[in-house]
C-alpha cells in the first residue's frame, strides 16, 4: 500500500512488495492487509486421529499439568493400543502445547537484571574430572575454583583439589590480581563451609571467621545469595560448563591431558581464561576503571595453628596424623595449612612438609622413627601406622620375602633395611633390594650395605677398534677425477 500510492501502479507496487498483482489488487480493493482477510484454519481435512484418547488426555494435564508430552503419549498408547496410532506422537506433542498455553500453570518468569560495572564478583566450584587430566600419567581428581565478573564476563579458574577457605583463599587473589583491582562485593552460595558457618538446625548463616578476614583484608563486603537459589548466582553457574567446554577444546588443540605438574596444569588454564578474557577487553576495559586498588599485600593462603608432638612423634592436624623428628615428642610446633600441603615449623625452621592427603590417612615419615623403631622391633608388628613404613613397592617385596624364608626374625630384618635407607639414600637401598629380589636372592641388610659401602665396579664393555679400509675411497677419488 505504501509503494501503490506513492507510485500508483499496482504492478509496481506488487513487484515491490514481492506478491502477484491479483493478491495485491485484492489486499488494495479491500484497504486491509493479510492478517485481516485471511481466516484462521480451523477447520479439518481428516478424521481427528486423537479422538479417541484426547478426553482421558486432558484429565491427565487438568491433574498433573507438569507430566511430559511424549510419556503421556506413551501411557495412553500402552492402556488403549486400539484408540490411537503411535505415528500420531508430534500432532500429540503440538495439542498438548496448545492446550498448556491456554490452560496450563503460569510459567516461571525470569528477569533479565542489569549489572553494574565493578560491583561484585561472583566465586563457585565446580567438579573437573570430565575433562580426564593426568599429571605424570596418574588421574587428576580435582575442582575448579572459578570466578566471574557479570557485568564483562571475565573469569578466573584454577584447580584445586576442595571446596575449601584454603582454596578460596588462592582462587579468589588470584583472580583479582589478574584482574587488577577488587570489586564491591564478593559473591558466593550459602552451601559451602568455605564461606559460612553451617549449623544444623539454624536457618540463618554466618560468615565463617576466615572468609570475613580474607574480605576485610581486600576490602570487600561479603554477599550471598538466598538458600537453596542458584539461580541467583547465574553468571558463574552458567560460566562454567562453558569454561570446561572450552577447555576441553584446548585439551584437544594441545593434542595431550597430561601434564607433567599441577603448576603447569595451572598454567595451562590460566592461557584459557586469558584468551577467553581478550575477546571480552572493551568491556573489561571499562569495569576495570571502576574497580578498587589492590591491598599492599596478599592476605595468607595459610591457615596456621599450633600443635603438640605426641609421645608417638605425631602431630594432628585436622584429624589427620603426621610424624615430625622424635627430638620435638613434647614440644609445640606450628602447623602451616596451605590447600595442598602442610607444613611443620618449629622455632622459624622447617622440620616436615607434607602433600595434604584426599581424606584423612596419615602421613608418616620412617626417618623420624627409625633410631626408636630398630631398638624396638617387636612393635612394628602391631604398628597401627605399619603400613605407612614402606615408601616404595620394592620394601613391601623384600618384607613379604623376608617373612616368607623367616617369619620370627623379618621384621627386625626389614628395619634394619630401612635404617640403611634413612643412613644411605632411598634411592640407592631401593636400587640394591630390586637386584636382590630379581636375581632371587635373600634382601639382607648385611647384604645391602657391603654393597652400599663397596660398590661393585662395573666391568668395562669390551670395544673392538674400528680400522676403516681407505681403499675404496682412493678408487673413488680417482674415479671422479678421471
Amino acid at each position: 500500500m505504501k509503494h501503490y500510492q506513492s507510485s500508483g501502479v499496482v504492478d509496481h507496487a506488487a513487484m515491490k512488495a514481492g506478491m502477484h498483482r491479483g493478491t495485491a489488487r485484492r489486499y488494495l480493493a479491500a484497504k486491509a492487509g493479510p492478517a485481516v482477510i485471511k481466516q484462521p484454519h480451523t477447520w479439518r481435512t481428516r478424521t481427528d486421529p486423537l479422538s479417541g484418547i484426547w478426553p482421558e488426555a486432558e484429565r491427565w494435564l487438568e491433574e498433573s499439568p507438569e507430566v511430559e508430552a511424549k510419556a503421556l503419549f506413551e501411557h495412553l498408547l500402552a492402556t488403549s493400543p486400539d484408540k490411537v496410532d503411535g505415528r500420531s506422537l508430534r500432532t500429540f506433542q503440538r495439542r498438548v502445547s496448545e492446550w498448556l498455553r491456554r490452560h496450563g500453570p503460569p510459567k516461571e518468569v525470569f528477569f533479565a537484571q542489569v549489572h553494574e560495572a565493578g560491583e561484585c564478583i561472583q566465586t563457585d566450584w565446580t567438579n573437573a574430572n570430565e575433562l580426564g587430566v593426568t599429571i605424570a600419567g596418574e588421574p587428576f581428581d580435582h575442582l575448579l575454583c572459578h570466578s566471574v565478573l557479570p557485568c564483562s564476563n571475565w573469569e578466573w579458574a584454577i584447580p584445586c583439589l576442595s571446596e575449601s577457605v584454603l582454596s578460596l583463599k588462592r582462587g579468589l587473589q588470584d583472580a583479582v590480581w589478574e584482574l587488577g583491582g577488587v570489586t564491591r562485593f564478593s559473591q558466593t552460595d550459602q552451601s559451602s563451609t568455605a564461606t559460612h558457618q553451617l549449623k544444623r538446625g539454624e536457618g540463618r548463616r554466618g560468615f565463617n571467621l576466615e572468609y570475613a578476614a580474607l574480605c576485610k583484608h581486600l576490602e570487600m563486603e561479603p554477599r550471598t545469595i538466598a538458600v537453596a537459589m542458584p539461580n541467583q548466582n547465574g553468571d558463574v553457574e552458567a560460566a562454567q560448563g562453558v569454561l570446561k567446554r572450552r577447555t576441553k577444546n584446548q585439551l584437544i588443540l594441545r593434542r595431550s591431558r597430561d601434564f607433567p605438574s599441577v603448576a603447569a596444569y595451572a598454567a595451562f588454564l590460566a592461557q584459557v581464561c586469558r584468551g577467553a578474557n581478550a575477546l571480552r577487553e572493551p568491556k573489561v576495559a571499562e569495569e576495570r576503571a571502576t574497580l578498587r586498588p589492590l591491598p599492599a599485600s596478599r592476605f595468607p593462603g595459610t591457615h596456621e595453628t599450633t600443635v603438640r608432638v605426641s609421645s608417638y612423634s605425631t602431630a594432628r592436624v585436622r584429624d589427620c596424623a603426621y610424624s615430625v623428628p622424635a627430638r620435638l615428642i613434647g614440644a609445640f610446633v606450628q602447623a602451616q595449612l596451605s590447600e595442598d600441603t602442610v607444613r611443620f615449623v618449629y622455632r622459624g625452621e622447617e622440620i616436615a612438609s607434607y602433600p595434604r592427603p584426599l581424606g584423612k590417612g596419615p602421613r608418616i615419615d620412617y626417618r623420624h622413627i627409625i633410631a626408636s623403631l630398630a631398638r624396638k622391633p617387636g612393635a612394628f608388628a602391631r604398628y597401627i601406622y605399619r603400613e605407612e613404613l614402606f615408601p616404595r613397592p620394592v620394601f613391601r617385596h623384600a618384607f613379604d620375602r623376608l617373612t616368607a624364608v623367616e617369619e620370627r626374625k623379618a621384621s627386625e630384618r626389614y628395619l634394619r633395611l630401612l635404617q640403611l635407607a634413612a643412613d644411605f639414600g632411598e634411592d640407592r637401598v631401593a636400587d640394591h633390594l630390586g637386584a636382590l629380589l630379581r636375581a632371587g636372592e635373600l634382601p639382607l641388610a648385611d647384604v645391602v650395605e657391603v654393597r652400599l659401602r663397596d660398590p661393585i665396579p662395573a666391568t668395562p664393555l669390551a670395544l673392538t677398534v674400528f680400522t676403516p679400509e681407505l681403499g675404496p675411497y682412493d678408487a673413488l677419488i680417482t674415479e671422479v677425477a678421471s
